[in-house]
């Protein structure tokens, strides 16, 4: 009997996967798509009611059969008509110790959907990069936050890059359809006033940035994989995936070295990625008579930013003013 209710239990975890997929698929127009998600749990608990009896195995075989092969050749693309804020994607290239960005994102905010679009082009020299920042911001709870770099240079700019979820405009925000082949992955590649600016200041979320402790060669590496990703992805789009393929699995897959991908349960957890990388020698280095632990780091690495507060040219500067400063030279 518990094997019986065991598989069944399989059995109706399958098709709820199923079921999902397909509701949270791309596939157009929406009825179609609609259409099939109902369908397929209907075949799956219809096909015991066929005659010969025999038959309900064969025909449920086939059909997950064919939802599996649609599956693994469901194509991404970056064709599609995307929500604003995802419309328009960076490229990067590298030319000697030049880094060239295409469509730097620079919204200006009056609103989280009110807002007036805005992009430029920049360059960067690899030898003047002097700073990596890890960016975590909650907006509920502390299990689950975004997770985001920002790249610091000597002539003070900052260029922030976050992995995310590109969305069609014909569809909303959803949590669980980042489980499925829903959201094409996307490098937000931004002025901080615009990446952080619209988190501090307009969503009102909680947001700490931290120091990453990494030896200058290691920062140039990193930099320079986030600038082949996001070349790459031009014409190589990919699948986002909450649990494989997310905004900190990513950071750490692109990342190398000391910052190597770990099977830490804290990189599905997001909220907990930056006492993740404080375990692992990654923040900092800060003084320890005066930072006794990560929840006093974490405590100090919020960005308190007041109501009348304006996002100006001095924003990057303005919200690192009573951040505690690493202690000491980079890290080996």
């Amino acid at each position: 009997m518990a094997r019986r209710w065991g598989a069944r239990a399989v059995q109706g975890a399958g098709v709820a996967l199923g079921a999902g997929a397909l509701y949270y698929s791309t596939i157009a127009p929406d009825a179609l798509r609609l259409g099939l998600s109902a369908a397929f749990p209907a075949i799956m608990a219809g096909a015991r009611w066929l005659r010969p009896a025999g038959l309900a195995f064969p025909a449920r075989v086939v059909t997950v059969a064919a939802l599996a092969v649609w599956y693994v050749t469901d194509p991404p693309r970056n064709d599609r008509v995307w929500a604003g804020e995802y419309a328009v994607p960076a490229d990067a290239w590298r030319v000697g110790d030049v880094v060239h960005v295409h469509n730097v994102r620079n919204f200006r905010y009056r609103s989280e959907t009110d807002y007036i679009p805005a992009w430029y082009d920049a360059a960067y020299d690899l030898n003047r990069l002097d700073s990596v920042d890890l960016v975590t911001s909650y907006w509920a709870g502390e299990t689950i936050a975004h997770v985001f770099l920002s790249f610091g240079f000597s002539d003070g700019r900052h260029l922030a890059m976050s992995i995310e979820t590109r969305r069609q405009a014909r569809f909303p925000y959803s949590t669980i359809a980042g489980f499925f082949h829903h959201y094409e992955l996307f490098y937000v590649t931004a002025d901080e006033r615009d990446l952080i600016g619209v988190r501090t200041d307009i969503r009102r979320e909680r947001v700490y940035l931290y120091r990453l402790d990494i030896a200058p060669a290691v920062r140039q590496r990193l930099f320079l994989s986030y600038v082949g990703a996001i070349h790459d992805i031009i014409s190589r789009p990919v699948w986002y995936n909450t649990l494989t393929d997310n905004c900190t699995t990513g950071i750490l897959a692109r990342a190398g070295a000391r910052l190597r991908y770990r099977l830490d349960w804290r990189v599905i957890l997001s909220g907990h990625t930056a006492a993740m990388a404080y375990d692992m020698g990654l923040l900092g280095p800060y003084d320890p008579q005066r930072y006794r632990g990560f929840a006093a780091v974490h405590d100090a690495s919020r960005i308190h930013r007041a109501r009348d507060a304006v996002i100006g040219p001095d924003y990057s500067a303005a919200i690192r003013a009573g951040l505690p400063p690493p202690e000491g030279p980079g890290g080996p």
